[in-house]
C-alpha cells in the first residue's frame, strides 16, 4: 500500500499545476456546465437538490480520506486522471468550487448566478491552457497577460451568448458584455491571498456582475 505523498506521487504521477491536465480541464467544464444547464433550465429546486446531493457526497469524501490515508490512497489512484500532486494531503479543488458554487447560489440572483457558472465552467480552464502554453508575460505568480486576455474574451463570448438567449438589446449586450469579460478576467487573475481559485472566482465574479446588472436593469432576465 502506499502510504505517503512522496510514494503516491512517485507511482502515479499525478500532473502539476504546471501541467494543461486535459482530463481536469474537461472534468471542471463539463461539470459544471451541467450545473449550469440545471440551474438555468431546472426548477429552483430541483436544480438546489442536485447541488445539495453534490456537495453531500463530495465534502464528507475530501475530508475523510484526508483523515484516514488508507481511504485517502484508495481515492487517489481511483481518481487519479483528474487531480494534480498538490490534492494528495490538501482538500481538493472539486470541494473548493461546490462551496463557491453554494454560496454564490444562496446569494445572489439567478440571472448573476447563471452568468457566473459559464465563467466558471470556461473562462478558468481556458485561461489555464493558454497561460501554460504561451503565457510568456506573468503578472501575479503563474498568471499572465496571456491568459488574462484568454479569460476576458471568454467571458465576452459567454456574456454575449447568455444575453442574447434572453433576447437583451444589442446595444446592451455589446456594452455588458465588455464589462462583464474584464469582470470575469479581473476574477480570474487576482489571487486573495491562498484561497483556491474555484471558490474565489465565483464569489469575486457574482459580486461584480450584481452591480453591473443592477446598473443596467438586467434583473428582469
Amino acid at each position: 500500500m502506499v502510504e505517503n505523498l512522496t510514494d503516491i506521487l512517485h507511482s502515479l504521477e499525478l500532473k502539476k499545476r504546471s501541467d494543461i491536465h486535459w482530463e481536469r480541464k474537461i472534468w471542471h467544464m463539463t461539470g459544471v456546465f451541467v450545473m449550469f444547464l440545471a440551474y438555468v433550465f431546472l426548477s429552483e429546486v430541483v436544480s438546489g437538490l442536485i447541488l445539495g446531493v453534490s456537495i453531500l457526497v463530495f465534502f464528507p469524501v475530501d475530508f475523510l480520506r484526508l483523515r484516514y490515508p488508507a481511504f485517502n490512497d484508495w481515492i487517489v489512484h481511483a481518481f487519479k486522471p483528474i487531480m494534480r500532486n498538490h490534492e494528495v494531503h490538501k482538500i481538493a479543488g472539486t470541494t473548493y468550487l461546490l462551496g463557491g458554487v453554494a454560496i454564490v447560489v444562496a446569494i445572489f440572483p439567478r440571472p448573476v448566478v447563471g452568468l457566473t457558472l459559464l465563467f466558471l465552467a470556461f473562462a478558468d480552464p481556458l485561461a489555464s491552457v493558454v497561460g501554460i502554453k504561451f503565457g510568456k508575460d506573468k503578472i501575479f505568480g503563474h498568471k499572465s497577460v496571456q491568459g488574462f486576455m484568454a479569460a476576458f474574451f471568454v467571458c465576452v463570448i459567454c456574456t454575449v451568448l447568455y444575453l442574447n438567449f434572453y433576447n437583451v438589446k444589442i446595444d446592451r449586450v455589446v456594452v455588458v458584455s465588455l464589462l462583464a469579460g474584464l469582470i470575469g478576467a479581473l476574477a480570474e487573475l487576482v489571487p486573495i491571498g491562498k484561497l483556491d481559485d474555484n471558490f474565489t472566482l465565483p464569489l469575486m465574479s457574482s459580486m461584480g456582475l450584481y452591480i453591473l446588472f443592477t446598473l443596467f436593469g438586467l434583473f428582469a432576465i
